[in-house]
Parts: structure tokens; C-alpha cells; sequence
């Protein structure tokens, strides 16, 4: 399986010794000399944010057939409803016109490995304590749903009729939908 990691820089010519963001630079570079406006704005073409997982295995365009302009797309650790997820989501839907959130956790994920000590290691590391929770979880199942009932139940959002969460398969690539109930 190639990554871009495994294509690396000796295929495309790059300096071996600059670092990934030089690496990452130049690859704008070429993607910028090639790029045409596609004469979008901010909507989405299909009037859906999708929340997700920050996690490199998931490629949310390609695993929902998804093309450029047709999302938001909303991603953190665990892929949990947080306050500033309400936030991006709410001006989403208001000053941009998304209707629908969908809400995709996945099996594997780091945050089912972490606990809230986390905080607390930081904290003896740094000598202060994150303002902010890890949202740690053991059952991705749970935290779909309890991040559905975020979304379903916050007073800034319009529109929470179309709120559905799945957890994605990193090894099958398919999606399970889980039952908000």
C-alpha cells in the first residue's frame, strides 16, 4: 500500500533533508500552479457538515464519494461533539445554509486508549492544566450517540432533524450506522 508518506520526496525530486512542512510547501506549489478556480463559495452543494475524526486512515471524500464544495467538513480528536463543534456547526447551518450533520467515529481510535489523567499528566508535565476535556471514551458506540444527543439537543443549531452518527471500519472501509437510540 503506498502512502505519501512511503511515495515520499526521492519520487517527486524534493530535498531529502528539508522537513514535512517544505515537503508539504512545494506540493502547494505544484497543486497551485495547476489550480483553477472552481468558481464556489462557501456553501455546500449538498448542505451537510460532516463531523469526524482527526485520524490520517480515515479519507472522508473518498470513503462518502464526496467532491470538492459538497461539505463542511469538521474534524478533532475522537471526532466528538465539543463546544467548539457547536460552534462551527452553527455557522454552518446559519450563515451557510447546511441542513444535515453527520457524525463519524471509528474503530481503533486513540481516544479509547486515553483517559482523563491525561489532563492531569500534562498538567505535572507543563505545570498547568489543560482548560480543555480529552472526551476519552471506551465505547465508540456511545460516543456516536451521546454525540448525536449534542448535536440533536443544542439550542444554536436549526436544523436537528437529520442528525445521524456511524463508526467507519479502518480495516473494511465501510460505514455502520448507529441507532440513536
Amino acid at each position: 500500500m503506498s502512502t505519501s508518506a512511503s511515495a515520499g520526496s526521492a519520487s517527486s525530486g524534493a530535498d531529502v533533508r528539508g522537513t514535512v512542512t517544505d515537503r508539504l510547501v512545494d506540493a502547494n506549489q505544484r497543486y497551485a500552479a495547476a489550480f483553477t478556480d472552481p468558481g464556489m463559495d462557501a456553501r455546500p452543494v449538498l448542505g451537510v457538515a460532516v463531523v469526524a475524526c482527526m485520524d490520517a486512515r480515515l479519507d472522508l471524500h473518498a470513503a462518502l464519494g464526496l467532491d470538492l464544495g459538497d461539505c463542511h467538513t469538521v474534524r478533532n480528536a475522537g471526532g466528538v461533539v465539543t463546544d467548539d463543534v457547536i460552534r462551527s456547526l452553527t455557522i454552518s447551518q446559519r450563515a451557510l445554509g447546511t441542513r444535515s450533520v453527520v457524525l463519524i467515529h471509528h474503530t481503533g481510535c486513540g481516544l479509547e486508549s486515553l483517559t482523563e489523567d491525561f489532563r492531569h499528566e500534562l498538567e505535572m508535565e507543563v505545570g498547568q492544566r489543560p482548560t480543555w476535556a480529552v472526551e476519552a471514551f471506551r465505547d465508540v458506540d456511545q460516543d456516536v450517540r451521546q454525540s448525536m444527543q449534542k448535536v440533536r439537543t443544542s439550542p444554536f443549531l436549526l436544523h436537528t432533524d437529520d442528525v445521524r452518527g456511524f463508526v467507519f471500519d479502518v480495516r473494511t472501509g465501510l460505514l455502520r450506522e448507529i441507532d440513536a437510540a
